[in-house]
């Protein structure tokens, strides 16, 4: 039988957590950095797969390879400030002795899989829409072959409008929700 345990993170809880974030943040600077954020998702996400951990938090730190796809989809071609933006959010995944260190049995992972709830929840419009993106590529792919089409001819003609109304779409998203007065992790 599953069980639910709610908890809820203070105000000075989320001002310690976003203090972590943005020194985090910081350090994700430029391309090398960035590349060494990604691999260390890829890997932490690979590591807490393959480990005997609660489904909790192997769950949660799967859907982060969304993201990862997400920022190397040279289709989906996400602007400097949005790959940023998804970076930033991945960095802290990449400290291994970040609030409970990583090598502590059976909690280590604890705070990445909250952490994975919370990027997660802040990005969720930007992986709807990607998601939205690969599957309208996906089905129009299967369409042009079935009328025997080359997928490749005009493919870039035809994702570029599906794509354009996509960001649009996801920064507009972005910002009506700045203003609904709750809380946001600043990632960027």
């Amino acid at each position: 039988m599953p069980l639910d345990i709610t908890f809820t993170l203070s105000d000075s809880d989320l001002v310690r957590f976003q203090h972590i974030v943005d020194h985090a943040r910081e350090s994700v600077r430029d391309e090398k950095a960035a590349r060494h954020v990604e691999k260390a998702a890829r890997d932490l996400i690979e590591e807490t797969g393959r480990g005997d951990l609660p489904e909790f938090i192997t769950s949660r730190i799967a859907k982060l390879s969304v993201m990862i796809d997400m920022i190397n989809d040279v289709e989906w071609k996400l602007s400097a400030e949005d790959r940023q933006r998804v970076i930033g959010a991945l960095a802290y995944l990449c400290d291994p002795d970040d609030m409970i260190p990583d090598h502590i049995p059976g909690l280590g992972f604890l705070d990445d899989a909250i952490y994975a709830e919370i990027i997660i929840k802040e990005l969720r419009n930007e992986i709807e829409l990607y998601e939205e993106f690969c599957a309208y590529r996906k089905a129009e792919e299967a369409r042009r072959a079935a009328r025997g089409e080359d997928i490749k001819l005009g493919r870039e003609e035809w994702l570029a409008a599906k794509r354009a109304a996509l960001h649009k779409k996801m920064h507009r998203r972005r910002s009506a929700g700045r203003g609904r007065g709750e809380w946001h992790l600043r990632l960027f």
